[in-house]
């Protein structure tokens, strides 16, 4: 029986359509998109713009505003260490304790370097205050950065309220916007966001591969390079150009804009997905409520009282199940989920926790048979939890 991929939240298969579109390039058609003084790198540098047209479209800025990175992790590192780091000693970084770990490290990393870090807290669904971002903002504060959606329990942060404050207390704005690129589109278009992050392997596209929005506006934005050596990117990101991971990216874009029915199938099968969940006892649902809008459309995230969750997720994977207990970069970390522990779970909650992820390749049997594999291994594990001691 083939395994259910229910972690789309932490990477997504690739479109055999985008495989086709980069087929050409990781197959013979070669030429450095930088080389432009012949036919085959003038090629690759066709193929990179126009990729970066349609990226660009989907979020509403103008393709000279955007600069390929690896993905989302290394954009988010250019953005908020960059303006850092470019910017005057003790200058103010401001952001949540939801956030992913590539925005919450790199705050720590300034906060050793001299730089002040502000984490504000979330509510209980895992969205924050705009209004709070006001009154932690010092004379000193130069960025802040609030991410699109939550990672792990799904939830959409009020993103034009918030570039609203910043612009009053004249804060730089970087939104990490590598989950909910989908439904999101027409959010990002209309918020007047300054940075921006994005990757590719979150909508069915290669992975290695992302972007940063660098907004060009009437104020510039300063921003110190991570990686020096040859001026690409119009100098904020030096490196050769992966064309065949771009053009990948560009066409996952594509097929996410032509794509009018994704967000009500993905609905139906995650809301399909709790119906068959919630009367598992003791279970509980976290973040945002199904039908508020405010989260995305294929996140689920339930805890379990009184599992183990290290038990739990070995019987579920034993049983061909892929889910996981919060974000795919902290895995390897024993520590329970920091966005759970955010929105006000214990540690034994946070552990017994698992987040659904469900993609457009998602199917109903799929989520019939993963809800089955659950409830039984919950069932299996609260009986072997309750036999009197010496009973096989």
């Amino acid at each position: 029986m083939n395994r259910i991929d229910l972690d789309n939240q932490a990477t997504t298969r690739l479109d055999p359509l985008v495989f086709e579109a980069m087929r050409p390039w990781l197959l013979g058609r070669g030429g450095n998109a930088s080389s432009t003084q012949h036919a085959s790198g003038r090629d690759a540098r066709d193929a990179v713009e126009s990729a970066r047209e349609e990226v660009a479209a989907a979020i509403g800025c103008q393709p000279r505003e955007l600069i390929f990175t690896s993905g989302a992790t290394e954009a988010n590192n250019l953005a908020i260490r960059g303006v850092l780091e470019a910017s005057r000693e003790h200058s103010q970084f401001i952001t949540t304790a939801a956030e992913h770990r590539s925005v919450l490290d790199p705050g720590r990393r300034l906060s050793r370097m001299g730089y002040v870090t502000t984490v504000l807290p979330v509510d209980e669904e895992g969205r924050v205050d705009p209004a709070a971002i006001a009154q932690a903002a010092a004379p000193t504060a130069m960025l802040v950065s609030v991410m699109l959606a939550n990672n792990e329990v799904g939830t959409i942060n009020d993103l034009t309220e918030i570039c609203r404050v910043a612009e009053r207390q004249r804060l730089l704005v970087h939104c990490d916007a590598a989950q909910g690129l989908g439904e999101g589109m027409a959010v990002l278009s209309r918020a007047p966001v300054d940075l921006l992050s994005l990757s590719a392997h979150k909508i069915h596209g290669p992975q290695g591969v992302g972007a940063l929005l660098v907004r060009r506006g009437s104020r510039r934005i300063p921003i110190r390079p991570l990686l020096e050596g040859g001026g690409h990117e119009l100098g904020l990101r030096s490196g050769t150009l992966p064309t065949a991971l771009i053009v990948g990216f560009g066409e996952a874009v594509r097929i996410l804009r032509t794509d009018a029915t994704r967000t009500h199938d993905l609905c139906s099968r995650r809301n399909r997905l709790w119906e068959l969940l919630r009367n598992i006892p003791g279970i509980r649902r976290n973040g945002p409520p199904l039908e508020s809008g405010l989260r995305l459309s294929n996140n689920l995230n339930v805890s379990f009282e009184g599992i183990d969750g290290a038990a739990l997720l070995a019987r579920i994977d034993q049983a061909g199940l892929d889910v996981s207990s919060g974000a795919a970069c902290s895995s390897s970390d024993p520590e329970p989920s920091h966005v759970l522990r955010a929105i006000g779970l214990n540690d034994a909650l946070a552990r017994a926790s698992l987040r659904f992820g469900l993609s457009r390749f998602t199917t109903d049997d799929e989520i019939d048979r993963a809800a089955a594999i659950v409830s039984d291994a919950v069932t299996s594990l609260r009986g072997e939890t309750t036999q009197p001691p010496g009973e096989t």
